[in-house]
């Protein structure tokens, strides 16, 4: 019997289908137009796994800001960004793994999400002088310096900005407050362990009580109870969204919330924190968050907005999003910078020689660049200071709503690496 014409067809597409199924990339990820030169950027995204409330919606972020370069701004000086991304499913074999891939696959520089993908990105990326920017950074990413750049101030300048708002602003009673912290157990916690080291007696305060978690954690009842013990006036949580509202529920349920202070760090403070824990758990606790608020009336809001709506309207409302963009922006120029020196096919190649380029012409040539406005300024130049942004807001949540009850905080450098204890 003869095999009728359309069969074929139909095959290919199947072919097609699978294919596309077991490739690593996604259907948002902008697709440069055919013949257009080309620069590949690498993303290493945690989309999947105990830290997709935050990785999924700063990567659509990322790749709706490539998209919008691409085609309303036509690329960055004559060359569209192609942009080879990863699901690190947060797992840190998987991050070692992607870095190593992202060179292989000719990308210029690359962006990983998350401070504890980077801290298993790092080692390789140093050792090959693979520059790299990290959306949410701790100290041991970039202390001491050396080619990882940071787009924002990290969880210890968190820590030590909400310390000094608690003391001016907040506190009451006399002599030392005492303070516990909760951290999830890796960069993240420990970035803020590392700040409350180095200040909190200088600053004036009493750290009582220093707890860890998982991020896959289903109670801290326990923990929270020795926390209660020690009677503190203040709890700091440095983690991810999931595990922080597990934190203020059980918190709530034991009374703790209201009366003892609570405030978080920037990576879990978001809009998925407040739609996992409640309203009622959430009610008063302070955070830090290196951004403007969502709806903000700054140059970038607009069009971020815009894309968002159309493309990933799950996302209208949390930052994280808005972390996501700004990274992308961010990236273009430092392409531009770089491009306008080494010129973009001596970019393109993706080799060890462009790398050197990317950073030497590209990041360090990035100052003072104003993200629309969506964050503080950007400034890779200090050769010391690896932090693009270096300035903070203290927010308060009031009926579910984040309210800014600070303008922007600075957030000075700590030179970590100065102390002996540094990274033991």
């Amino acid at each position: 019997m003869r095999r009728s014409k359309a069969t074929i067809p139909m095959a290919v597409l199947l072919l097609v289908a699978l294919a596309v199924s077991i490739l690593p990339g996604c259907t948002t990820t902008p697709v440069a137009p055919e013949g257009a030169k080309t620069i590949k950027l690498g993303l290493s995204v945690p989309f999947t796994g105990a830290a997709a409330e935050k990785g999924a919606p700063i990567g659509q972020g990322q790749l709706d800001a490539f998209k919008y370069i691409n085609d309303e701004l036509g690329g960055v000086e004559g060359y569209k960004i192609e942009p080879v991304w990863y699901d690190t499913n947060y797992d840190a074999a998987k991050a070692t793994t992607i870095v190593k891939k992202l060179m292989d696959d000719g990308c210029a520089f690359f962006t990983v999400v998350s401070s504890k993908d980077m801290n298993a990105s790092k080692e390789a990326a140093n050792r090959a002088g693979f520059p790299g920017m990290v959306c949410f950074s701790s100290p041991s990413l970039t202390h001491p310096p050396q080619h990882i750049y940071a787009q924002l101030p990290d969880y210890g300048d968190d820590w030590g900005a909400f310390a000094r708002y608690y003391l001016q602003s907040i506190w009451k009673g006399e002599g030392k407050p005492k303070m516990a912290l909760m951290l999830l157990n890796n960069s993240t916690g420990y970035g803020v362990r590392d700040a409350a080291r180095a200040a909190a007696d200088d600053l004036g305060i009493e750290i009582v009580a220093i707890e860890e978690h998982t991020a896959t954690t289903i109670s801290e009842t326990d923990a929270l109870t020795r926390i209660k013990d020690k009677n503190p006036d203040v709890i700091f949580i440095s983690s991810t969204p999931a595990p922080t509202a597990v934190i203020l529920k059980n918190a709530h349920d034991l009374k703790m919330i209201p009366g003892i202070t609570v405030a978080c760090a920037h990576a879990s403070f978001t809009k998925a924190l407040i739609d996992l824990a409640g309203k009622d758990a959430t009610q008063n606790v302070y955070g830090v968050y290196p951004t403007v608020n969502w709806g903000d009336n700054v140059p970038g809001m607009a069009k971020m907005m815009e894309y968002c709506d159309k493309r990933h309207s799950e996302y209208a409302g949390n930052n994280d999003y808005l972390i996501g963009w700004a990274s992308s922006l961010i990236n273009a120029e430092t392409l531009r910078q770089a491009i306008k020196i080494s010129g973009g096919d001596a970019l393109a190649k993706g080799d060890a020689a462009a790398w050197e380029l990317a950073e030497k012409n590209g990041f360090m040539n990035v100052k003072n660049y104003d993200v629309e406005g969506l964050h503080g300024p950007v400034d890779f130049s200090n050769p010391v200071d690896k932090r693009g942004s270096k300035s903070v807001k203290i927010f308060q949540i009031h009926d579910g709503q984040m309210v800014s009850q600070t303008g922007w905080v600075d957030a000075p450098n700590i030179l970590y690496e100065n102390y002996d204890w540094f990274g033991k």
